[in-house]
């Protein structure tokens, strides 16, 4: 049997003060190869705090959370930082692009900073990447040469960048119209079907929850549902 991508094991979270705040609470979740995955709950339950802690943004106060297999609560920052950069891709609401940079040298920011390709390796990468999104022409633009679509799709680049075995989207079509919202989408579930790739995105839009494979729901920081969407 394979080792999950990601494996979370009686993960809380707790913010300390006068009154504690737990954001989520004995959390079991596996995330496998070949899944496409979406988080759903109400506003403030816990679907951000979980996607944290499934991309080492965050340390959980008990429990773990392996990373191809490896725990990771007791990894300090430069360790955690390391293995997001080689094992995790993000996709944010808002797409992060830093705004000085053209899209393609946005998209080579995280092969630079891992170093595992050689930099003529990395920029044919780049502009491979850009290319398979259809943005083989925008890539020496900036940011605010872009649409909002064109933006979230130099972030998912640049999130493929170092070839993740998981990416992790949180409301990632939030800012989108609705062909782009679909294009996205269309791109997160081809990422998915990649080999040996799972997508975990968080959302609040059923009709995007419906299009998953698996429902993850989320309730006062609890997972109260996980089912597979039947085949067919």
């Amino acid at each position: 049997m394979s080792v999950p991508l990601i494996e979370v094991r009686k993960a809380s979270r707790i913010l300390g003060g006068e009154v504690p705040t737990t954001l989520v609470a004995d959390i079991d979740l596996v995330v496998a190869p070949g899944e496409f995955a979406a988080v759903i709950g109400p506003s403030g339950s816990g679907k951000s705090s979980l996607m944290y802690l499934l991309g080492l943004l965050d340390v959980p106060t008990s429990g773990e959370v392996l990373v191809d297999g490896r725990p990771t609560r007791a990894l300090d920052e430069d360790a955690r930082s390391a293995l997001r950069l080689s094992h995790l891709g993000f996709v944010f609401q808002f797409h992060f692009l830093l705004p000085e940079f053209s899209a393609r040298d946005n998209v080579l920011l995280p092969m630079r900073a891992l170093g595992r390709l050689a930099p003529k390796a990395q920029e044919a990468r780049a502009d491979l990447l850009l290319a398979e999104l259809g943005l083989k022409d925008h890539g020496w633009k900036r940011p605010d040469q872009l649409s909002g679509g064109q933006r979230q799709r130099v972030a998912i680049a640049r999130a493929l960048a170092n070839e993740p075995a998981v990416l992790l989207a949180d409301e990632p079509t939030g800012n989108l119209d609705t062909a782009s919202s679909a294009q996205v989408l269309r791109l997160l579930r081809e990422v998915a079907a990649g080999e040996g790739r799972a997508v975990v995105i968080v959302t609040h839009d059923p009709t995007i929850a419906a299009q998953a494979d698996r429902t993850i729901t989320i309730v006062d920081g609890r997972i109260v549902g996980d089912q597979a969407r039947a085949a067919g």
